[in-house]
């Protein structure tokens, strides 16, 4: 079985985030950028699959600008086989990415495709149901537990309600979420094997797909800071002031 995953490079999550002057957006100039944490997952629950004989391929797909090379190494040193860099200026809307996901899919026939469940820069939490929809395939979101057998895929994902099993036929769309694994860290040989590894790169334009943003950001601000809370000495004092917000 082969498996595709999906993962974006992003800004680290310890860092913490700055915006650009004119507020156009978030600086990342000078700052350090991993690979998204749940699509981190993902890589490491095709891994296992691959340890348990169920996959005999993992090949990872990542979307933008050159330094994207160093986030499909990075996945390449965990255990992936194979990279795709798709050649862009920027990172494409989730609509493009699932375009571009899906032309993928068609050159490569994988029969899972694996991606986490959103990207903790824009957090859209769009890319696994549009992908899953153009290409027909049953999906599952949000996925805490993943079992493979028989031509079946059984996922456990959370709910508001609680959990929700379900079975699906494969080929399908899998979106991981923070409990299905722990990601392992990269060892230095297999750091020094992922540069020999081969990463294909493919140009945008060569998959036949429209990448122009629909969308316009006009402004990107900090959030309001909290204001400070009051400290109070009895319950009588807190009386008028639940009566003025009631």
């Amino acid at each position: 079985m082969k498996i595709l995953v999906g993962i974006k490079r992003v800004v680290d999550y310890n860092v913490k985030i700055r915006l650009k002057p004119d507020g156009s957006g978030v600086d990342t100039s000078a700052v350090k950028m991993s690979i998204n944490p749940f699509d981190e997952i993902a890589v490491e629950e095709a891994i296992r699959l691959k340890e348990k004989n169920i996959a005999s391929e993992i090949i990872v797909v990542s979307i933008g600008p050159t330094p994207i090379q160093e986030t499909i190494r990075h996945a390449l040193s965990l255990g992936a086989d194979r990279g795709i860099h798709v050649e862009m200026p920027t990172s494409p809307e989730p609509l493009a990415v699932a375009k571009i996901l899906k032309a993928v899919v068609s050159q490569e026939q994988p029969q899972l495709l694996l991606l986490g469940k959103q990207a903790i820069d824009y957090d859209c939490n769009q890319v696994a149901q549009m992908t899953g929809a153009l290409l027909g395939w049953p999906q599952s979101t949000f996925v805490s537990s993943l079992t493979i057998e028989n031509g079946k895929c059984q996922t456990v994902r959370e709910v508001d309600g609680g959990l929700e099993t379900i079975t699906l036929t494969l080929p399908a769309v899998i979106s991981t979420d923070l409990r299905l694994n722990t990601p392992r860290f990269a060892t230095l040989p297999n750091i020094m094997k992922s540069k020999q590894k081969p990463l294909q790169h493919v140009s945008v334009t060569d998959l036949g797909i429209d990448s122009t943003p629909h969308i316009k950001t006009l402004k990107v601000s900090e959030p309001q800071k909290r204001k400070s809370g009051i400290m109070l000495s009895t319950v009588d004092e807190l009386i008028p002031i639940i009566a003025k917000v009631m």
